[in-house]
């Protein structure tokens, strides 16, 4: 169990000499404090990709399947670059929760979620184009929420901008206020599963 608060750096064990040039096709701010924070170099290329959002696939393949074009969109451009595309959503009973479109729609992602454990799903890929290499993986982590009233759901949503966040939360900002507990990979919440990104580029 762990706690939430400000993520802690996590250095990684993986030499960037032994790895093609990293390229982090994402214009997240978060997913790049994340990958900052290991000791890796990289540059940021955004993809212009549109997420889709398939029905009858599960929120794990959605993510993966989302990971994939963002990273193949840039790896065409950069085909001697390991791309590294990441998308994240939030579960709870059935329901998909992504980004909300307006404040009011955030006050009702966490009115769903509040006092009540959801899951988090990061797909992740790797993609090298050159040399004709792709992995395609996805970590899911759970989150208890706090029980929460509607006027700490507004209080929390003033000092956050929900916007762009799946689930219209921030672990990493203010996240004692509405998180309880959490049960699994804490950066995987923030936008990257960077234990798992870790494994995966070692063997790489």
């Amino acid at each position: 169990m762990r706690r939430p608060g400000v993520p802690t750096d996590l250095k990684m064990n993986v030499n960037n000499v032994n790895l093609p040039p990293i390229i982090l096709a994402s214009a997240s701010p978060r997913r790049a404090e994340l990958l900052g924070g290991t000791g890796l170099k990289f540059r940021i290329v955004e993809s212009d990709a549109a997420e889709v959002h398939p029905d009858q696939l599960t929120v794990c393949e959605i993510c993966q399947l989302n990971a994939c074009r963002k990273a193949r969109a840039v790896a065409t451009r950069f085909p001697d670059s390991l791309v590294l595309g990441a998308d994240t959503l939030v579960q709870s009973d059935n329901r998909v929760f992504g980004k909300p479109a307006s404040r009011a729609a955030a006050e009702s992602m966490l009115a769903a979620l509040q006092g009540r454990t959801h899951e988090v799903v990061t797909g992740v890929c790797l993609v090298h184009l050159r040399s004709h290499r792709q992995k395609l993986f996805a970590e899911t982590t759970k989150v208890t929420f706090r029980h929460l009233k509607s006027h700490q759901i507004r209080n929390y949503l003033r000092v956050i901008d929900p916007i762009d966040k799946a689930g219209a939360y921030a672990i990493q900002e203010q996240g004692e206020l509405i998180v309880e507990k959490i049960v699994g990979s804490r950066s995987n919440v923030v936008g990257l599963p960077l234990e798992r990104l870790e494994a995966e580029l070692s063997d790489w």
